[in-house]
């Protein structure tokens, strides 16, 4: 493995390598391993008359969705990363994203961690250039980053988004040396079977023009010398859509799909850790 590629170890426990087939197994597997340990119905207790009894299991919520208006999330969000500036905690992880990020449950994230989550529903790129700032005092150990969806649906063009995605990688690194970076890809979605309010849109975009800019994504997360983590695999059905059974509506994911996200982040977070990245 060269040292400039920064793409997933292809001999990795739950190898995030781009190959399909592989991939694709392993988001099987996961989603085996989340039914079978959280089942719909109920879970086995023992009783204390020594018979089992049938008790519910509670299922992980997604995050909340609170109705703030876009200044009200960055004041927020600020006030936030002034905690963490205050309490120093050691192993602090960022999540930078838009809704996907924001409703990432708390209890899903890898524990080892301090996570802070920077996500805003509807967030684009050019707007989480413009807060970034806000994480200049924090002193993350690792960030993790995915925008771009909001982009492409509100019809920007790839180059823009390109070129935003480049000025926060170097903001990042800039700001924050110390960190390892992990540019995450953009997750395609679910095309005709999906019931997001914005539907319409979604159909306009193909998701091979997805697939294009991650692509060219990867590209500059190489030249700018930060780790890409390819998630598109784990999350496409053998139609290149996002798997419906790993999302809500088509666009956001359900518990099964922050499952497998959680595993990506904790690979990738264990490896990138290990220098195995």
């Amino acid at each position: 493995m060269s040292t400039t590629s920064k793409s997933f170890p292809i001999w990795a426990v739950f190898s995030l390598a781009v190959n399909g087939l592989l991939v694709l197994a392993i988001a099987g597997v996961l989603l085996r391993q989340y039914q079978g340990a959280i089942p719909s119905a109920v879970s086995q207790s023992l009783a204390t008359d020594g018979t089992k009894e049938a008790t519910p299991t509670p299922v992980p919520e997604l995050g909340p969705r609170h109705q703030f208006n876009y200044q009200q999330w960055v004041a927020l969000l600020e006030q936030e990363a002034e905690v963490m500036v205050e309490q120093k905690p050691e192993d602090l992880a960022i999540l930078l994203g838009d809704s996907i990020s924001l409703w990432f449950p708390n209890e899903m994230l890898p524990t080892q961690r301090t996570w802070l989550n920077q996500g805003i529903s509807g967030e684009t790129t050019a707007g989480l250039l413009n807060r970034l700032d806000v994480l200049d005092q924090t002193q993350p150990d690792i960030i993790f980053l995915m925008i771009g969806i909001n982009d492409i649906i509100r019809g920007v063009t790839d180059e823009t988004i390109l070129a935003n995605q480049r000025l926060i990688i170097r903001y990042l690194r800039r700001t924050h040396p110390q960190a390892k970076i992990i540019v995450q890809s953009i997750l395609p979605h679910s095309g005709d079977k999906a019931t997001w309010e914005g539907r319409d849109r979604l159909l306009e975009i193909p998701n091979s023009r997805i697939v294009e800019i991650n692509q060219r994504l990867k590209a500059i997360a190489d030249s700018e010398d930060v780790i890409y983590l390819d998630l598109y695999p784990l999350f496409a059905d053998t139609e290149g859509n996002l798997n419906m059974e790993l999302s809500t509506d088509g666009l956001h994911l359900n518990p099964q799909g922050y499952l497998i996200w959680h595993y990506a982040l904790q690979v990738t977070d264990q490896l990138a850790s290990d220098g195995g990245l």
